[in-house]
């Protein structure tokens, strides 16, 4: 199987760098959205990354990308809505390549509400998302209420021992929504998914598959 495709995407603030699986005869586009920026996160992320093989090992084109001010990425941190443009743009870029193929977003922690946000936006702006993966949001710092997709499938996985997000907040928040959505937990799991990365990709490949 090809190996990914360094790629340099025009983004709100300059080039915006990435890698692109072009995927063989794809079901699917899959846009992987990277944690936060300032606390050391981007695209090699070993989450990303799993989701990135996960999709790759089911045949659809994927693109991770870095936000604004990461590895090449021109500009600076914007506090999340500037990264949400960045995220447009990636995703116009991708469905540029293959146009009329279902979207799929993904993100983990931070670029988790950046995904949902961009799902939410992508539906008012008249393309809906197939898919949204949320994987440990933390919603009690970047809202995302009233910003949501209505018609993505969602899902919603957060780690039950998560040191970075609460998880009872996320579960409160879950509950609150009235957007057709599945929450999983996943048991003795910290936030980045250490030790449990096979067991996330066996969450993951029956919702991207």
């Amino acid at each position: 199987m090809p190996a990914e495709k360094p790629v340099l995407i025009d983004g709100p603030q300059g080039p915006l760098q990435g890698l692109y699986q072009e995927g063989e005869q794809p079901a699917a586009v899959v846009l992987i959205c990277h944690p936060h920026p300032l606390f050391g996160g981007s695209m090699l992320n070993k989450v990303v990354s799993t989701v990135q093989r996960t999709a790759r090992d089911l045949g659809l084109a994927t693109l991770r990308f870095n936000f604004r001010g990461v590895g090449q990425s021109a500009g600076e941190h914007a506090g999340g809505e500037g990264e949400i443009d960045d995220a447009q743009a990636a995703l116009a870029w991708l469905t540029a390549q293959h146009a009329g193929l279902p979207v799929y977003l993904v993100g983990f922690s931070f670029g988790s509400c950046v995904a949902a946000c961009l799902a939410g936006r992508m539906e008012q702006q008249g393309t809906p998302i197939a898919r949204l993966i949320m994987l440990a949001p933390p919603v009690e710092r970047f809202n995302v209420d009233g910003r949501l997709p209505h018609h993505a499938l969602f899902s919603l996985i957060q780690p039950e021992d998560d040191e970075v997000v609460t998880p009872e907040k996320v579960y409160a928040w879950s509950q609150s929504l009235e957007i057709a959505h599945e929450l999983i937990r996943v048991s003795q799991c910290s936030h980045f998914f250490h030790g449990k990365l096979v067991e996330l990709k066996a969450l993951l490949e029956p919702r991207l598959g």
